[in-house]
């Protein structure tokens, strides 16, 4: 058998809005193993791919689109910030939505309107109609993140959750990866139209792949209509939490100083005495994998040492690399980058971790709250970092980029003070 009734208070303490699929109704959970739980993983893996590739597949792209739209190079990062800025606050309603109109349904949409979107962009000539449908991709690919661990909470076994979750974000960062790689791969062989336009059709092969996979839910009520005040009574109680905004800012301050390098980092590698292709600049985004093994580690430490010392710890990392990139070698570059990005994720990986521990209830809001500062940091302090490029070349960035990691390490170290005082008195 691929599932039996069991009890809830695993799922009930990861979405303290999940509810039975009827009232007195026990869960049907899939269990670890079976045919629907491998067919759930790969759905949702899909789910995190086509996502993530479709977000990032324009940052690599920055110098060329800069050049043919003749804009400037903060201009350009707007084909990125304009998409996690629609994504940030898409991702706060996203769950309310999909308790009306389904998961999986909403989800499936948001895969195929957003691929579409991606084919019709490299089609357009002008740069504000390019923006246009950058834009609306990031409003409509807020229906997968959220709803992706809401489905997953709702259908899985609680000894198998911890499992598909890390599937998808294994799939996230796939996909945030060969959005910045195979692009600009794809770039070099065809131009960047067409490799555009690829990644959307993937994207669509993705969606397809996700529909045909994915259970539908067993566990999922329908509920219509968008209660307002409730949503806004659970997201201002967060709010006045006198933790969870610090954590909040930590997401912002971190996400934005590691898009602003990632946003900059093709333009100077593109100019002398550099001079790489967008295939050799995309390459040397391979270190986003570094990303994914150092988030495991910094989860394991923090459960050891403290949330507190290990967050400050990537933060520091995170600073070494920056400084690193100062280097005028091409290897100081890389190795800085590669440095960023390990620490960014420790940061990154604590920080949510922390969100869900500090939340004493509705615990989705929080998280929501928490990916909105994320993705607002993205949007806005990797636009404001091209004022910085075009005014103060390398130098310049780096500086704004070691300027929100002090932010950071002021909150960080603010909440290892609150905790260890709250230790002290317990």
């Amino acid at each position: 058998m691929s599932a039996h009734r069991v009890e809830s208070p695993a799922a009930q303490a990861a979405n303290d809005d999940i509810k039975p699929a009827a009232a007195g109704a026990e869960p049907v959970y899939t269990e670890p193993g079976s045919p629907e739980f491998r067919r759930i993983s790969l759905a949702l893996f899909l789910a995190g791919y086509a996502t993530f590739s479709l977000i990032y597949c324009v940052q690599p792209l920055l110098p060329e689109l800069a050049r043919d739209f003749a804009v400037s190079p903060a201009s350009s990062s707007l084909a990125l910030s304009l998409t996690t800025g629609f994504l940030a606050f898409a991702i706060l309603l996203a769950g309310a939505v999909s308790e009306a109109f389904g998961r999986k349904q909403l989800m499936f949409a948001s895969m195929c309107g957003a691929s579409i979107l991606n084919l019709i962009a490299p089609l357009l000539s002008d740069w504000h109609a390019f923006l246009v449908v950058r834009a609306l991709e990031g409003l409509i690919l807020g229906g997968v993140p959220a709803v992706a661990m809401a489905y997953l909470a709702e259908e899985m076994h609680p000894r198998g959750l911890g499992t598909t979750m890390g599937i998808y974000i294994s799939g996230t960062a796939l996909g945030g990866m060969s959005g910045r790689v195979v692009i600009g791969i794809l770039t070099d062989m065809f131009g960047w139209h067409l490799a555009l336009g690829a990644m959307g059709a993937l994207g669509l092969l993705a969606a397809l792949g996700f529909v045909i996979l994915l259970p539908a839910s067993r566990n999922f009520v329908r509920r219509p209509g968008f209660q307002l005040s409730y949503h806004i009574r659970a997201w201002e109680g967060h709010l006045r939490h006198p933790g969870l905004p610090f954590v909040f800012l930590i997401g912002a301050f971190a996400m934005g100083c590691f898009v602003t390098v990632y946003n900059y980092a093709g333009f100077r590698l593109s100019a002398a005495p550099y001079d790489l292709s967008q295939g050799q600049i995309s390459l040397i985004f391979v270190v986003y994998l570094c990303g994914m093994v150092t988030s495991s580690i910094a989860g394991a430490m923090s459960d050891r040492i403290g949330r507190g010392p290990v967050l400050l710890a990537g933060i520091l990392i995170a600073g070494a690399g920056v400084a690193l990139t100062l280097l005028s070698s091409l290897w100081g570059m890389i190795g800085g980058i590669m440095v960023l990005t390990s620490g960014f994720f420790v940061a990154h990986s604590v920080a949510s971790g922390w969100v869900g521990r500090m939340a004493k209830q509705s615990k989705g809001h929080a998280s929501s709250l928490y990916l909105l500062a994320y993705y607002l940091g993205s949007s806005i302090m990797g636009s404001v970092g091209g004022w910085f490029w075009s005014h103060g070349g390398w130098d310049a960035v780096a500086a704004f980029a070691g300027a929100l990691l002090i932010g950071a390490a002021i909150c960080g170290t603010y909440l290892w003070q609150a905790a260890r005082r709250a230790e002290a008195v317990a």
